[in-house]
């Protein structure tokens, strides 16, 4: 697991990672034609995404087995559970529609939360999965300035092929973030002088782990980072992530 405790970061997610509309656009499209309204947000951390589909219409529930977390999402008005990804708490066809975002890198076993999601959704029902693949990891410029995080973001990154054995005849479509409203460590590839200012960084669990591990690798690497940043030769780039959407058999 990339990081197993979010108690810290709980209090300060909202400040740089709420729901981004490059995520909530394709999300919609893919949720779009469930048997019905009701939706398992799971990993869904402090609940921004499943707030903003709740104002239109969807009832959610937020799965995480955070408490902190899930206590953000309480206090927005969700519907929560705690628990974990790959122990469901629900009966099977439970919900019409699940979806994980930036979520299953989080999760020891990712195969065990794929078979518990196509568990708890109806006939019919759609499953979105919002993740960052082995793929969409590889064009990352991090790995030049902190080398070290290559060999665990590989191990906790699986590849598209591996995510769509577990969903069969999902469709994979890719993401561009176009903004920075949910700072993932993906979204804020194209904006190099923002990891050089700690709100940003604390908010990703790549740069909590190798803070926590490596502090010697982060504050050299970031002194690096802002030479080539004020000599205007900062990277950008490489910031895509994957979409899988899935159809419930009926």
């Amino acid at each position: 697991m990339v990081l197993p405790d979010y108690s810290r970061q709980a209090i300060t997610y909202d400040s740089t990672r709420g729901a981004s509309p490059s995520v909530l656009g394709p999300l919609r499209a893919a949720l779009a034609g469930a048997p019905g309204r009701r939706l398992a947000d799971i990993g869904g951390g402090t609940g921004n995404y499943a707030r903003a589909l709740a104002g239109e219409g969807w009832d959610v529930v937020v799965v995480d087995r955070q408490p902190e977390m899930l206590a953000q999402a309480q206090g927005k008005g969700l519907a929560c559970v705690l628990a974990d990804a790959r122990e469901l708490p629900f009966a099977d066809a439970s919900f019409d529609a699940a979806m994980l975002v930036s979520a299953l890198h989080h999760v020891e076993d990712p195969p065990s939360a794929l078979r518990e999601v196509r568990r708890v959704v109806a006939p019919g029902g759609r499953v979105a999965i919002l993740v960052f693949t082995r793929e969409d990891i590889a064009s990352l410029w991090y790995f030049d300035y902190f080398p070290s995080t290559r060999a665990w973001m590989e191990a906790t990154h699986p590849s598209r092929a591996a995510i769509a054995r577990e969903l069969p005849g999902a469709e994979v479509r890719a993401l561009r973030y176009g903004d920075l409203c949910d700072a993932s460590l993906a979204a804020l590839a194209d904006h190099p002088e923002k990891i050089l200012e700690e709100r940003w960084r604390r908010q990703t669990s790549y740069f909590e782990r190798l803070g926590a591990s490596r502090p010697d690798e982060l504050r050299d690497g970031l002194a690096r980072l802002r030479v080539d940043v004020e000599a205007g030769r900062a990277p950008r780039g490489g910031g895509s992530a994957t979409l899988l959407v899935w159809q419930a058999p009926s």
